[in-house]
């Protein structure tokens, strides 16, 4: 998976785009039609659900945004990254690792995440 970087960067844009509209499309395309995510917190499923939960872990953190923590790395059609948390002035709130697995089309098929540490 040469591609593991450029895809931790465009998921971790889609959670931090703020405006609705811009957003969705992301999750468009970032994400296959019958996409799910899961975490220990929250999951959904298409481009709706997807779309929702995230738009839901903006309004529970107003001003935060997430950042790559590490170096992504991945075989075959799975994406291992690391990620953070941060609130307005750059307090870590969360850490994580996500596992992707990507779809021929070279979007994300299932994400399954994983919270390292919580403050």
């Amino acid at each position: 998976m040469n591609k593991a970087f450029e895809i931790a960067e465009q998921y971790l844009a889609v959670w931090n785009e703020r405006d609705a509209a811009a957003r969705r499309g992301k999750v468009a395309s970032t994400f296959t039609l019958d996409a799910d995510y899961v975490d220990p917190m929250m999951k959904g499923a298409g481009h709706a659900g997807i779309d929702a939960l995230i738009a839901g872990a903006q309004g529970h953190f107003p001003g935060h945004r997430f950042a790559l923590s590490g170096t992504p790395d991945g075989h075959n059609d799975v994406v291992r990254f690391s990620w953070s948390l941060n609130g307005p002035e750059g307090q870590q709130v969360a850490h994580g690792t996500d596992v992707a697995v990507v779809a021929a089309d070279g979007r994300l098929s299932r994400v399954t995440g994983f919270l390292n540490s919580v403050a």
